[in-house]
């Protein structure tokens, strides 16, 4: 298979799928190593298209989307962690990314895509097997989360309950 045929099949395989798929995935599917498909994304993405990582693997971000999108202030522990993606989770929403201000770097920004407590079981799972911290870690706690909800309801069911547990620091 010709590179340009592979980027073609592994934007076909994106852009059938509105979950995830590892690189390894993606290089059994196209017979390649998956250095190959980490450079052939990266090719794509120079081309334009919206492809982004997520710890469940690449997606495909299709224009659109009927959701709205909120950015909420937060600050927990490492502890309560769980609890406040649960909480945006069960209330529709669905968690972007995490975003933290560093006094050296600026914004840094991973990439979430949790929309369910399976996704939050296998982020938590990575987390505890893995030797690393949060991102907030580098921040005394504090971050932002930019969410999806469906409706303007969810977002303020988010606010009222992230607000309970004393998470929130505000919302913009």
């Amino acid at each position: 298979m010709m590179a340009d045929e592979r980027r073609e099949k592994i934007l076909s395989i994106l852009n059938s799928r509105s979950a995830p798929i590892t690189g390894t995935d993606l290089s059994k599917k196209t017979g390649v190593s998956r250095q190959v498909i980490v450079q052939d994304i990266a090719i794509l993405r120079a081309k334009g298209i919206n492809i982004i990582a997520t710890p469940q693997g690449y997606l495909r971000i299709k224009e659109g989307t009927s959701r709205m999108s909120k950015v909420i202030a937060c600050c927990h522990d490492k502890e309560n962690m769980r609890k406040e993606l649960e909480i945006i989770v069960d209330n529709g929403g669905k968690i972007i990314d995490v975003i933290v201000e560093h006094p050296l770097y600026g914004e840094i920004k991973a990439m979430l895509m949790l929309e369910s407590r399976l996704d939050i079981d296998n982020f938590m799972k990575h987390y505890e097997d893995s030797d690393t911290k949060p991102l907030s870690a580098l921040t005394s706690g504090v971050h932002l989360h930019t969410i999806e909800v469906p409706d303007e309801i969810s977002y303020n069911h988010i606010i009222n309950e992230l607000d309970k547990c004393g998470y929130l620091i505000n919302s913009r």
